[in-house]
This record gives C-alpha cells, sequence and structure tokens, in this order.
C-alpha cells in the first residue's frame, strides 16, 4: 500500500488549546480562570508540558448547554 494513497483522518474527539476554546466560547482568559475557580465551564486537561486543553466534545456541550440557558 503506498504513502500516498493514505489519508490522515482529522481525530473525532480531538484536543483543542485553550486559546482555541476561548475563541469559540467568546471569553477572555481571565473569565476562563475565574469561571474555573467557581467550578464553571467545560473541564480541561493540563498536558505534561503545562499547556490545557478541551476536548472537542466537551466543549460542545458546554456550548449547547450555553444555548439552552
Amino acid at each position: 500500500m503506498s504513502t500516498a494513497s493514505r489519508r490522515r483522518r482529522s481525530p473525532i474527539d480531538e484536543w483543542l488549546p485553550l486559546s482555541d476554546a476561548l475563541e469559540e466560547i467568546g471569553i477572555t482568559r481571565a473569565t476562563w480562570y475565574r469561571w474555573r475557580d467557581r467550578g464553571y465551564g467545560p473541564e480541561a486537561k493540563r498536558t505534561p508540558t503545562g499547556r490545557i486543553r478541551v476536548r472537542r466534545s466537551v466543549l460542545n456541550a458546554f456550548l449547547d448547554e450555553l444555548d439552552a440557558a
């Protein structure tokens, strides 16, 4: 099988950088940390290198919850 015929598939449930998640939600980083301190907002994980990531499915569920409210 040649490598040219292989296509890279995008992950279904990718990990987004925090900056991308904040842009989609429409909030600042300061608001993110305030929300996090209050237990609000989508669940995020810190990578071993210290970066914060949010799963696409978790972000979508959070945005759906905002729309319903």
